[in-house]
């Protein structure tokens, strides 16, 4: 049950910062960013009283959240994805992974 609310904590957290951005050409966008990140927390807080360790949840909730809006940034935004910045979403998540195999032994 804690990966489902850590999946959920991504989503928000993902949608909240799109929110963000888009707040700031519609002012009325910064509802969204408050209850998006409010949800974010919230269930990323379910996600550690699910028993999941700090570090593995944090890990995969900000390498997640930052893998999604790089994309998006590029489709949604027209920002730019360069080979570099796909080369450091690999590493981001390597590294994550890495931090969970690391909490099982």
């Amino acid at each position: 049950m804690a990966y489902l609310f850590l999946i959920g904590a991504i989503i928000f957290e993902v949608a909240g910062t799109v929110s963000l951005r888009l707040a700031v050409d519609d002012k009325r966008w910064y509802g969204a960013v408050v209850v998006a990140y409010l949800v974010a927390f919230t269930m990323l807080a379910l996600t550690l009283a699910g028993g999941l360790p700090l570090g593995v949840a944090y890990g995969i909730w900000a390498a997640s959240g930052v893998a999604l809006t790089a994309m998006i940034g590029r489709f949604l935004f027209k920002e730019p994805f360069t080979w570099l910045m796909g080369l450091g979403i690999i590493l981001i998540i390597g590294g994550v992974l890495l931090i969970e195999l690391g909490a099982t032994h």
